[in-house]
This record gives structure tokens, C-alpha cells and sequence, in this order.
């Protein structure tokens, strides 16, 4: 069985991981310069901030397990900075009893991880998929393609997997267009002054949803670099700006929620068009056998880090297990 993997996140790395290794034939192609997805971080000579998901907690005993194997690797280690919850001027400290884990020395060092004895290649976007003769052709840019695939998973965003479904599949592309996605505006920043007595905070009731000092986690050299990010409307309203318009809108609301004494310095802005999940499918992923077309995601799995990680998993066993019933 040859399988490509469209997407080289979480969770397409975590299903093209566990397909290698029962021996499963497997490319991953992935549009950016390297895997990372939402796991992603920002680097410059003197700096470093995790533009992406910021933590995850791990309940599922699957899950657990993995984490286990990512600390054991030295790519994952708990966080134990002192997270609030701010509403205006109403600071208090989060005690919910979860163990917060992230990536070491950055979030993007499990997908690297992950990704280093698989076939991934960047800077390859699937531009169409046709049904030949021998299996699947995908199209990729710049009139690449690859022929006689068996399997394809699209471990992308709902909106970049609808169409590729929809000529093939209108089950699964009707299944993708449900899950409506938010975007979300977010930036690195240095020069906070007064610096908060906190290394992160949930948000309410403002423009910003998220902020946490970076170097505060295991392996960032305890910097004074902070990451911001804008709430789910207010991300959405400025969808269609430039980063360098928006950048200053959120340099003002983070003064403005911390009670800083001036604009800190804005080092990074980033767009995250497909962000969150706002109403995730609860089917662990999709998949159509007699086509061989799947999706996997954590908008298919509860929209969390763990989700995306089970889904590609789950997808794995279940195109594993298909495999060997034929």
C-alpha cells in the first residue's frame, strides 16, 4: 500500500509515523518550508516565540503514552509558569489541576521529531486529485505529481480539504464544510515594562484571548519574549489586513490588558487564516475506504493539540487494519 499524507502537522506526521512503522509506504507533502503546522515557532539570532498552539494537557491514556515517548526524547517537558485568568482588572490564578506540557526547546522541536525518519517533502502544495488507472494522482505545483497512490490523507484545514474531496467524496467534503474554522491575529513581543507578575493569562472580554511570556517554558533561557493572541472575532474582523496594519493594533491591546507603561516592541505577526475549530467533528477522522480518501485533523477530533495527535493515529490503525482485511 502506498499512502500519501497531505500536511505535514500533528496529526499527518503522527499517521505517517505510525504507518511507517508497520512498514506502510508513506510520503508527506507539506506546502510551507518544513513540518510544524500550528506546532510552529518563530526563530531570529536573538529571539524565539511559539506562534502556535502555546501548551497541551494529555488525558487520554493513548495520548499520555505518546507525551511519555516525547519527553523520554527530549523533545517535550512540563510547563509549570503561573497561569491567571484576567477579566479587566481581576487577576486569578488558574487552578484546574492539569499538567501543561510543551515542546522543548520549542514547540516545533516534536513535529521535527516526528518527522525525521519519514519522507517528508516541503514546499509541495496538492493543487488536484484524479482517479487513474493504477491508484490516485495528486498535482502539486510548479506541474509536479505523483502516480499510483493507494491512499490519500488530507491532514489540512477543513477549507483546503473540501475541495479536494467534493469531486470524489461528497460525504466527507459535506462533513468538512460543518466544521467552521475562526482565525486568529498572533504576535512575538519584547520590552514589557512593568512586566506582568504572571507568565500567562486567559483573556476575557477583550480583543486578546492569550498572552504568555515565551521564556518561561522548560529550554527558552527564561527571556523576556511574550506571545499574543487576538480573540476569535476580533481576529476574524481583520482577516482581510496586512500584518504591519495590524501589528500595532495588538501592540495597543496588550498594553492595555497588562497596564503597560508604553506599546511594547513588536517583533513577529502572524495569520492564522484557519485557527480554531469552532464546531469539531466528534469522529475522530474521516474516511472512505472503497475511494481511499481520509481526513484527519483535531477539527475531526475535539480541536485540541491531543485531538489532532489521536486522530492521525486512530486514521493509521484504521488504514492499517483495512490493508490487511483485503
Amino acid at each position: 500500500m502506498r499512502v500519501v499524507v497531505v500536511g505535514a502537522g500533528l496529526a499527518g506526521l503522527s499517521c505517517a509515523r505510525l504507518l511507517h512503522t508497520a512498514g506502510v509506504d508513506v510520503t508527506v507533502l507539506e506546502k510551507s518550508r518544513g513540518p510544524g503546522g500550528r506546532l510552529t515557532t518563530r526563530r531570529r539570532d536573538d529571539w524565539q516565540g511559539d506562534l502556535g498552539a502555546q501548551y497541551f494537557t494529555a488525558r487520554d491514556p493513548e495520548f499520555v503514552e505518546s507525551v511519555a515517548e516525547w519527553q523520554e526524547a527530549g523533545v517535550a517537558a512540563p510547563w509549570h509558569g503561573r497561569l491567571v485568568r484576567l477579566h479587566g482588572a481581576d487577576i486569578r490564578d488558574v487552578a484546574d489541576g492539569q499538567r501543561r506540557w510543551v515542546g522543548v526547546p520549542r514547540m516545533s522541536a516534536i513535529t521535527r521529531w516526528l518527522a525525521s525518519d519519514l519522507d517528508v517533502r516541503p514546499q509541495t502544495r496538492v493543487t488536484g486529485l484524479r482517479r487513474g488507472g493504477a491508484g490516485w494522482q495528486l498535482d502539486t505545483d510548479e506541474g509536479g505529481r505523483l502516480d499510483e497512490v493507494d491512499q490519500v490523507v488530507l491532514a489540512v484545514p477543513p477549507p483546503q480539504a473540501e475541495p479536494l474531496l467534493r469531486p470524489h467524496v461528497p460525504s466527507l467534503a459535506a462533513a468538512a464544510r460543518s466544521a467552521r474554522m475562526q482565525s486568529c491575529w498572533a504576535a512575538v513581543f519584547r520590552g514589557l515594562e512593568p512586566a506582568p507578575a504572571f507568565d500567562a493569562a486567559f483573556v476575557m472580554e477583550h480583543p486578546l484571548r492569550w498572552v504568555a511570556r515565551d521564556g518561561s517554558k522548560p529550554g527558552r533561557g527564561n527571556s523576556g519574549i511574550w506571545v499574543a493572541h487576538g480573540s476569535g472575532g476580533w481576529s476574524d474582523a481583520r482577516m482581510v489586513m496586512e500584518p504591519d496594519d495590524v501589528a500595532p493594533e495588538l501592540a495597543a491591546a496588550l498594553a492595555d490588558t497588562l497596564g503597560l507603561s508604553a506599546s511594547p516592541e513588536v517583533l513577529s505577526v502572524h495569520r492564522w487564516r484557519y485557527s480554531q475549530c469552532v464546531e469539531p467533528l466528534t469522529d475522530g477522522y474521516l474516511l472512505d475506504t472503497e475511494s481511499g480518501l481520509a481526513a484527519c485533523g483535531d477539527w475531526c477530533n475535539g480541536d485540541r493539540v491531543e485531538g489532532a495527535c489521536l486522530s492521525g493515529q486512530r486514521l493509521a490503525r484504521a488504514l492499517t487494519a483495512s490493508h490487511q482485511s483485503c
